[in-house]
C-alpha cells in the first residue's frame, strides 16, 4: 500500500468538517460561502505540497498544476467537486473512526446505527476501517474523498521526483450536486486533452454512462377563498398539485428502479392555497425515454389546464446533462488506461452505468472526454453514508498509476 490510512484520515477530516453544502435557490456561484473557504483552503494546501501555478478563479474554481517529471505525454486532467448534497444536513460534521470493523452493526448515535441487515455490503469490509458521521449529518465522501484521493497522489509523485510521468491538471469544481458544477469551467485555462472525475461509489467503481437529465418545475394557481363560503369558488393550489402527482407513472420512482431504469423523483412540493410548487428530476441513459418522460409531465400539467381552467398550472423544463457515453466511446482508450492502472493497484475493475451524473458529463459535451473513478464511498447524500479508508487509499494508488501511464 503507498498510503498511510491514518494520513488519508487526517486529510479528509480536514475537508469534511467544513460545511459546504450547496444551495440550489442561491444566485451566486459557488452558491455557498463555505465552498469559498475549502476552495481557499485546498489552494493552500496544493502550492505547500508543491503544486504549480495554483489559483483560485472568480467563480471559485481551484486549478493547480503537477508538472511532467522526465515524459512528455498529452496533459491528463482530473476533477473532483467541493460541495455536498443539499438533500441532507451537512453542517456540524462530526467524522468517526471505526478501526478493525467487526463485521456486525456500527453504532452512530443514540438511536442510528449502521446495520449490515440493512445494508449488506458493509460485511466486505470486516477488519478494515470504516469513516462515518454520527449520524446526524452526511459524511461529504462525495465528493471530498475524490479531493482526498487527487491531493494525496499529486503529493505522492512530488515526493518521489524519480518516477516518471507526464503534466497533469488539477480542477475542484464548486456546486455540482445542484448541477452547476460546469457552468463557469475554465475549460481553455484548464487544458488538459483529457480528464477523469474522481466521483464514483464502491471500490473498483469505472464509469463512462451516466443518465440524461432534466430537471422540472411545475407551478399551480390557485384562487384562496374563506373556506366558509368556498363552495364553488376556491380553487385549492395544493390539492390540484397532488391530484397532479397522483398522475406520476407507478413505479417509476428511485425506489423501484435499478440499473438502466429511469425514473421521475419528486425532490420538493410546497405550497398555499394561491400557489403550490413541485420540484422533480428525470433520469433516463436513453435520450430518447428522456424526452418521453418530458412529454408525459408537459401533457400531465395541461390535463391540469383542461380540468381547471387556463393559466392553472405551469411547467418549465431544463436540460441538466447528457449521457457521457456518446462522447467516451470514440476515444475509448482514456478507459482502458484507468482499467490497466486499477489492475496496477491490485483493484479488478466494474465497468457500471452512473445512476446519476457527475461534472464529468457535462465536461465530455464540452469536449473534454471525462470517466468516472470510484473513490470508495457508499450511500452517498445521506446521514448512514461511509467511507471504507483502504478503498480511499486504492484510489489515490490507481491515480498514481494512472498519472504514470503505461511503462
Amino acid at each position: 500500500m503507498l498510503f498511510d490510512e491514518t494520513r488519508l484520515i487526517e486529510r479528509f477530516r480536514s475537508y469534511a468538517e467544513m460545511d459546504t453544502t450547496s444551495d440550489e435557490t442561491s444566485q451566486s456561484l459557488p452558491s455557498a460561502a463555505g465552498e469559498w473557504k475549502l476552495a481557499e483552503h485546498l489552494a493552500e494546501e496544493l502550492r505547500r505540497i508543491g503544486m504549480k501555478n495554483v489559483q483560485v478563479t472568480p467563480y471559485g474554481y481551484v486549478l493547480a498544476v503537477l508538472p511532467a517529471q522526465g515524459k512528455q505525454k498529452p496533459v491528463m486532467g482530473l476533477t473532483a467537486h467541493m460541495d455536498t448534497s443539499p438533500e441532507a444536513n451537512g453542517s456540524n460534521v462530526s467524522v468517526c473512526i471505526h478501526s478493525d470493523y467487526d463485521g456486525g452493526v456500527i453504532p452512530l448515535n443514540e438511536q442510528d446505527v449502521l446495520d449490515p441487515v440493512v445494508f449488506p455490503e458493509l460485511k466486505q469490509y470486516q477488519g478494515q476501517t470504516i469513516l462515518t458521521s454520527d449520524g446526524k449529518s452526511l459524511l461529504g465522501a462525495d465528493d471530498k474523498a475524490g479531493i482526498c484521493a487527487i491531493v494525496s497522489a499529486c503529493e505522492y509523485l512530488l515526493h518521489h521526483p524519480d518516477i516518471p510521468h507526464g503534466e497533469v491538471h488539477v480542477a475542484f469544481t464548486p456546486d455540482e450536486e445542484i448541477g452547476r458544477g460546469t457552468e463557469q469551467f475554465p475549460l481553455e485555462a484548464f487544458g488538459a486533452a483529457y480528464a477523469y472525475t474522481v466521483d464514483g461509489g464502491e471500490l473498483g467503481e469505472l464509469s463512462y454512462e451516466t443518465f440524461n437529465a432534466s430537471e422540472a418545475r411545475i407551478l399551480f394557481h390557485g384562487v384562496s377563498v374563506h373556506p366558509g363560503e368556498a363552495k364553488g369558488k376556491m380553487r385549492n393550489a395544493v390539492t390540484i398539485a397532488a391530484q397532479w402527482l397522483q398522475g406520476l407513472p407507478a413505479g417509476e420512482r428511485p425506489e423501484y428502479t435499478e440499473d438502466h431504469e429511469g425514473f421521475y423523483h419528486v425532490t420538493s412540493m410546497q405550497g398555499t392555497v394561491e400557489q403550490a410548487e413541485i420540484r422533480l428530476i428525470l433520469r433516463d441513459h436513453d435520450a430518447e425515454k428522456l424526452k418521453q418522460r418530458e412529454h408525459v409531465i408537459s401533457a400531465m400539467t395541461e390535463l391540469m389546464n383542461t380540468i381547471y381552467g387556463a393559466g392553472t398550472a405551469e411547467i418549465f423544463l431544463r436540460e441538466s446533462y447528457r449521457n457521457m457515453k456518446e462522447y467516451i466511446l470514440p476515444v475509448f482508450d482514456v478507459v482502458e488506461q484507468a482499467k490497466r492502472a486499477m489492475r496496477k493497484a491490485g483493484v479488478e475493475p466494474k465497468i457500471t452505468a452512473v445512476r446519476g451524473g457527475t461534472d464529468g458529463a457535462s465536461l465530455s459535451a464540452m469536449g473534454l472526454p471525462c470517466p468516472n473513478l470510484f473513490t470508495g464511498g457508499h450511500n452517498f447524500h445521506g446521514r448512514f453514508e461511509y467511507l471504507p479508508v483502504r478503498s480511499l487509499a486504492k484510489c489515490a494508488e490507481t491515480l498514481v498509476f494512472l498519472i504514470r501511464g503505461d511503462e
